[in-house]
């Protein structure tokens, strides 16, 4: 069953070219419903000016990204990264985000386990914060290609489980199918995720075969070999029915014509999620 548009929502970092204005009246002119901002896209205007494009967009703001990259070698990196977090929770406040998502981080030569343990207890120590601003942290897991350095997270499984070692209403997982279609296990671990109540955010592209760039090569929907609409019927049959999320990182299609790149997202959303 193809999906509504009244679900669609666009990432900016999508439409890296893009300024938030005229971001915003690209994806209103695709029919989107929902924008989720990046970090990077606040910069240029400045919190309150961003905010008040937002807030006269009609967009719903589904999320801010990104937090996270709490794995350190020192007491100090750990204690800056918890203060930016800090921060990326109160400009989600401010813009009307409910919804910060974690890109985990990892050191090279730091033993997974204690990444993820630094990580669980990093989640831990943001939650009063993030309660008290109302905002909710999803566990991105990012695939293992990045564990050296960019996640320790990297199967829906290891996000659930500090999800449920938490159990905070406050923490709950992001399924982007770019870093999750692999895995074997990934039907099971996206139907746990709906019995922890977890399921905060859905993000959608493609993988392009061969991929040329680890990080920004990543395909519209419909352009390489994820089962997309599988993964979105498994993740609907869990309870998840929130915005779907496009969030696509190439060096390509950053070089196009951005308006008829997003008349291309929105063809291909409905054709293939």
């Amino acid at each position: 069953m193809q999906a509504p548009l009244s679900r669609l929502c666009v990432h900016t970092i999508t439409t890296k070219p893009l300024a938030l204005p005229a971001a915003i009246a690209g994806y209103q002119g695709i029919g989107a419903s929902g924008i989720t901002v990046w970090r990077d896209a606040l910069l240029p205007l400045g919190l309150a000016e961003s905010k008040k494009h937002l807030a006269g967009s009609g967009l719903s703001v589904v999320s801010l990204c990104r937090g996270g990259f709490f794995s350190a070698v020192t007491e100090v990196d750990r204690q800056k990264a918890l203060d930016d977090n800090r921060r990326a929770i109160d400009e989600a406040a401010a813009i009307g985000a409910p919804l910060v998502v974690l890109v985990c981080g990892a050191v090279p030569k730091m033993p997974l386990a204690e990444g993820r343990k630094q990580i669980a207890d990093a989640i831990a120590a943001l939650v009063p914060h993030a309660a008290g601003a109302g905002v909710k942290l999803g566990i991105e897991p990012l695939h293992p290609m990045y564990a050296d350095s960019r996640s320790a997270v990297n199967t829906l499984g290891q996000a659930n489980d500090i999800v449920a070692e938490l159990a905070s209403p406050q923490v709950g997982v992001t399924i982007d199918v770019f870093h999750v279609w692999w895995d074997e296990r990934l039907e099971t671990e996206i139907a746990r995720s709906g019995r922890l109540n977890a399921i905060f955010s859905f993000h959608v592209c493609d993988w392009r075969s061969p991929t040329r760039d680890m990080l920004n090569d990543r395909g519209v929907m419909g352009e390489g070999c994820i089962p997309l609409r599988q993964i979105r019927g498994w993740v609907e049959q869990a309870g998840f029915n929130g915005m779907i999320e496009v969030e696509i990182f190439s060096n390509e299609l950053w070089q196009t014509d951005q308006s008829d790149f997003l008349r291309k997202i929105r063809s291909a959303y409905l054709e293939h999620v």
